[in-house]
């Protein structure tokens, strides 16, 4: 494949700049507080998302997981200091060492080289050539030279190439992916998805890989993630499912064993973490996910997830496996991520209030109640300092489980992140882009504490509100078909979700940004009730400002989120962004000079814009505008109405130039002056004898690497190894008959 040059002169949006924010995530004093035991659980806990962070490698790029090996190699051999004296001795400058420290911690921290939040791809800030010498020059080199050659000869190429399609994840000519095989389309996925639903089989921890047959049919390998592979294992509920299919002709085998090595390493420290469980559910829980990575069953994982739903109030909160589907082209295949977390008492305090007053606060919504879940299921809604989070970010909150099925039956938690949230609190007023100066205060001030408001809102009743209309495999229905109308329709329901058919599935491509958009939009709503900012501690003049700072928090993130949208594709990159896009136009049509964007001029004599907010029209013009358009949401929902859905959906996200917003034009200054975001580092925990001690770093990008380079210390090489050996099995499916080879493995 030819390599588009990516030399310092890259586009700005393919690069981490130099002076990148990087935050280490405090938690020491939450770790203190935690018994031996607790931080014994903790430990194991952390190991195993620790190992099966490295599978995202494997689900990101063809040249990931080879960029991490030779990374890894390079830093345990020197660390960063050791190395700056060989790259500038071989005619590097200190920027140019700096941007590849830059680079090696964004590597790191997205787990690959495609930014976890946008998808796109990011390249070194310096010459090909001067890096080469750094790496051919280290120690790592010396001491392996067949081994580090060999790495940097396959990935080089694909490490800087900017071809079109590679900036991008996606399917098919859209961009990259290593959920599917390269010759994979949109098409292959939908019917895909169709052969799964029909034999009950989730995509959650699956990747589809295309072949053609000696008669020119297509075959399509359906690969499950699990330890076990071909071999003859005993009876369980997978093995009568890894067979061969014919499905509206075409021939679709089930096979397992997808990162088995991975997730071996996972299931040996949920074994050791079994031991120090608080209490019979959590042994339970681990044990069912270990049954599902060992088997490759998600029925084993939703298991899990029921006794984790049961486990209220854990001391140490975690959860593990294939679980958000945002990366995924399609939307469904699940990224590997898994957390351990402390409880924060003083702010979990406040959300139990939260809890409390859900039942009351879910009338308030705009949706007659019998689009609402029959009972409400009291979920846990804790606040949480994190210790470990893997994967390929770390979001603010979550709402989990992702299942459907348990969601409305079983329930689900929620957690906020708090020493995440404290993260992306910090911010410089310089840095402050696009609002107007007498703003800037304000929203500095109570930024954080809106920010929790919303984050509360949108994850419990958000994410945690609204029911789906279902007919079950014996034909039942959860709604009475004869009353239930339609609100927006005033006819009684036409349509809704059959056996096997899931939110994701059937609104697939849409399903992630529309259900953050409904949660967004209902934490938007709900923030206007006293009774909700007086939980939080805020009244009068503050709880005001509240509502004004997270009302003008949206609007300003609905103008950044036009770094996201793709003009060429007409595509949206990010699911949260393109969400608050979604309601920036919501609130622009509401008119009345709600919401206004104006493009000006900056002191710096280039294009600028300015976002207004009047807060004296919340109320009377912002509430019914986001009352009516919530309650579309909703309903079409409910009914599983993908085509009304799409429409309504799409018509708001459509990235125009039509006046009087402009948005294109909008886009290239939103990129010029856009900032990139911030790096976290995390500590590690190390078992010496019984005692687990915690391990923290500075907050730099030599931090960061230092803290990878400490995480795998017993087995790295060996890691390394086995995710190359992972990759280059798998190489054949993303090498496309009209290139030629040009290294890359």
């Amino acid at each position: 494949m030819r390599a588009a040059a990516a030399g310092p002169m890259a586009d700005a949006q393919y690069i981490l700049p130099n002076d990148i924010g990087v935050f280490s995530l405090d938690c020491r004093e939450a770790f203190r507080l935690l018994s031996p035991t607790e931080r014994l659980y903790a430990h194991h806990l952390s190991r195993a998302a620790w190992y099966g962070g490295l599978a995202v490698l494997l689900q990101t790029s063809p040249e990931a997981p080879y960029i991490y090996a030779l990374l890894s190699r390079l830093f345990r051999a020197q660390d960063p200091d050791q190395l700056r004296q060989l790259a500038l001795a071989e005619g590097l400058t200190e920027e140019e060492y700096q941007a590849f420290l830059v680079y090696a911690a964004g590597i790191y921290s997205n787990m690959g080289n495609y930014k976890s939040f946008g998808d796109t791809k990011f390249v070194p800030n310096l010459p090909k050539e001067k890096l080469e010498r750094v790496i051919l020059g280290s120690k790592a080199a010396g001491q392996h030279p067949e081994e580090v050659k060999s790495l940097w000869q396959t990935c080089r190429e694909l490490m800087f190439s900017l071809e079109p399609r590679l900036r991008h994840l996606g399917l098919g000519k859209e961009g990259i992916t290593t959920y599917f095989s390269g010759d994979c389309t949109m098409e292959d996925a939908k019917l895909a998805q169709d052969f799964l639903d029909s034999q009950n089989l989730s995509a959650y921890n699956t990747r589809l890989f295309k072949g053609v047959l000696e008669d020119g049919k297509p075959c399509y390998e359906v690969r499950l993630a699990s330890v076990l592979g071909a071999e003859p294992a005993l009876h369980s509920e997978m093995t009568s499912k890894l067979k061969s299919y014919e499905f509206r002709g075409s021939h679709f085998q089930v096979t397992r064993g997808d990162y088995a090595p991975i997730l071996q390493k996972v299931v040996e420290h949920l074994e050791k973490a079994k031991a120090y469980a608080a209490n019979s559910r959590q042994e339970q829980m681990l044990a069912q996910y270990i049954e599902s990575f060992t088997q490759g069953s998600i029925e084993a994982h939703k298991r899990g997830s029921r006794f984790w739903i049961q486990d209220k109030g854990p001391i140490v909160e975690s959860y593990i496996g294939f679980i958000e589907s945002y990366r995924d082209p399609f939307g469904s295949r699940g990224e590997f991520e898994g957390f351990v977390a402390m409880v924060n008492k003083a702010m979990s305090a406040k959300f139990e209030c939260l809890v409390a007053s859900a039942e009351q606060l879910l009338k308030e919504l705009p949706w007659p109640p019998a689009f609402e879940k029959d009972k409400f299921l009291t979920p846990d809604f804790t606040s949480l300092d994190v210790l470990t989070f893997s994967g390929s970010g770390i979001p603010a909150g979550i709402n989990i489980p992702n299942y459907d099925d348990l969601r409305q039956t079983d329930g689900f938690k929620n957690v906020s992140l708090g020493n995440v949230l404290a993260v992306a609190y910090a911010t410089q007023r310089e840095k402050l882009t696009f609002l107007e100066e007498e703003d800037k205060d304000l929203y500095i001030r109570w930024k954080g504490p809106s920010f929790d408001v919303q984050v509360g809102l949108h994850e419990l009743l958000g994410h945690g509100s609204g029911k789906l209309f279902v007919q079950d495999e014996k034909g039942a229905f959860n709604f009475d078909q004869e009353t239930v109308i339609n609100p927006e329709t005033g006819e009684q329901i036409q349509s809704w979700y059959r056996s096997g058919e899931t939110w994701d599935s059937k609104f697939s491509t849409i399903a992630s940004s529309y259900e953050e958009c409904r949660a967004e939009s209902v934490g938007l709503y709900l923030c206007l009730n006293p009774q909700v900012l007086e939980i939080f501690g805020f009244k009068g003049a503050d709880a005001e400002d509240v509502i004004y700072v997270n009302w003008l928090n949206m609007v300003r993130a609905g103008l950044l989120a036009l770094e996201f949208y793709t003009p060429e594709t007409s595509s949206w990159r990010q699911a949260h962004m393109q969400a608050r896009f979604v309601i920036l136009r919501v609130l622009l049509e509401a008119g009345e000079g709600l919401v206004t964007v104006t493009p000006t001029t900056g002191a710096d004599g280039r294009p600028d814009a300015r976002v207004r907010l009047d807060r004296d029209k919340i109320r009377p013009v912002g509430k019914p505008a986001l009352e009516r358009f919530l309650r579309k949401l909703q309903v079409l929902k409910s009914t599983g109405d993908v085509a009304g859905g799409r429409a309504l959906y799409e018509g708001y996200a459509a990235v125009t130039d039509e006046p009087p917003e402009c948005f294109l034009t909008l886009r290239d200054t939103v990129l010029l002056r856009k900032e990139s975001r911030k790096l976290i580092v995390q500590p590690n925990t190390r078992l010496e004898g019984s005692e687990v001690q915690l391990l923290e770093y500075e907050a730099s990008a030599a931090g960061l690497i230092r803290s990878f380079s400490e995480r795998f210390l017993e087995d790295g090489p060996e890691l390394e190894e086995v995710l190359t050996q992972l990759a280059t099995a798998d190489a054949r499916f993303w090498r496309f008959p009209s290139e030629a080879p040009s290294g890359q493995a």
